[in-house]
């Protein structure tokens, strides 16, 4: 049986070519039937070229509008209402497909998920999930990566509860441990909003392991890491231009020094394994967790094989339950004190 996931065609950068071919691979490795939101003509015309006649589960929806990277979200959600993100999130909100995929406009693909889908109840501020590479094999889950720039104490005990249940729903991980992100390990290190979150994070029936640093997202050390959405987005950031500059460094250390043919293929083999590794591409994007559904964010810079992953993501979650056992988590906890926290800006990539 296949799973209903939607695709937003003309979200990345150079859409819809990725979006297309990300498609045509999904459908052919994986248990999907991919719906692909955007301008009927001109997705039909691309598909038809690409497909050459193969048969393939994909089905177009028109959607007459896009949101493009520079526009204000408030703004572009308020106004465009036929935008191929509200589309296809109505598809996702009125049960006709499991997951949402997009690498366009992060904020407008936020605020557009919490105003078609809604929260879930117990869930103040969605947050935005992404898993990150460790020395270890296996990745940590960083949150917030941007989706809340400002936040409350309070806000990162509901990040905590999110991603624990994530990383035992979807990575099998039997008992996650869940570390804060600040400057030193020693509780009194940090800033107001980390000190006055530790308590809260004890208090869990979670692994809780206390402060980590910024070197232990890459560790192995903490399953999950949890931060306020401007030190996410920025620790995300950081990484990344880490990751792409090592890459590099490597790649030409290799050119000017391997001269035997045999050291080459093997060192080429190793490069190649370094950098599957590092490239966000095979992480398939961002997770916005704590909505009525399951929506992935990528970049914008997005290629076929990112498109394809963004949809193996969706697949997976909407599979594992994750959503269901995060609702769970929330109804068992006794009812907070303090008032549900107002909504903030976000973080655009």
């Amino acid at each position: 049986m296949l799973t209903d996931i939607v695709l937003d065609a003309v979200g990345s950068d150079k859409a819809p070519e990725p979006e297309i071919r990300g498609a045509i691979l999904a459908c052919r490795e994986l248990p999907v039937r991919v719906h692909l939101v955007g301008p009927e003509h001109e997705l039909r015309d691309q598909l038809d070229e690409l497909l050459q006649d193969e048969d393939l589960p994909i089905v177009l929806h028109h959607a007459s509008e896009r949101i493009g990277m520079d526009e204000k979200a408030a703004h572009a959600v308020r106004t465009k209402r036929d935008s191929s993100m509200r589309v296809g999130l109505k598809l996702v909100r009125d049960g006709k497909a499991a997951g949402f995929v997009t690498a366009g406009n992060t904020g407008a693909a936020m605020a557009t998920a919490k105003m078609v889908l809604g929260a879930l109840p117990g869930v103040d501020r969605p947050a935005l999930a992404t898993p990150m590479p460790t020395a270890k094999g296996n990745p940590c889950v960083l949150l917030d990566v941007g989706a809340n720039v400002d936040c409350k104490p309070q806000n990162l005990e509901q990040f905590a509860v999110m991603g624990e249940t994530y990383a035992r729903s979807v990575l099998k991980i039997a008992r996650p441990r869940v570390g804060l992100l600040s400057i030193g390990e020693e509780e009194t290190k940090g800033n107001d909003l980390t000190r006055e979150a530790q308590p809260l994070l004890k208090a869990l029936p979670i692994h809780y392991i206390g402060n980590v640093e910024g070197r232990d997202i890459f560790s192995g050390q903490a399953d999950v890491i949890v931060c306020d959405g401007f030190v996410g987005n920025v620790a995300l950031k950081t990484s990344e231009g880490v990751g792409r500059f090592v890459r590099e460094v490597l790649r030409e250390s290799l050119t000017r020094t391997v001269t035997a043919q045999v050291g080459a293929l093997l060192s080429r083999r190793a490069f190649n394994d370094f950098r599957r590794r590092l490239d966000y591409r095979e992480y398939g994007g961002a997770l916005l967790l704590g909505v009525r559904g399951v929506c992935i964010i990528g970049h914008g810079s997005s290629n076929d094989r990112a498109i394809f992953n963004g949809i193996r993501v969706a697949y997976e979650f909407s599979r594992s339950g994750a959503n269901e056992h995060i609702e769970k988590a929330f109804a068992s906890r006794p009812k907070p004190h303090h008032e549900p926290a107002s909504q903030s800006g976000a973080a655009v990539q």
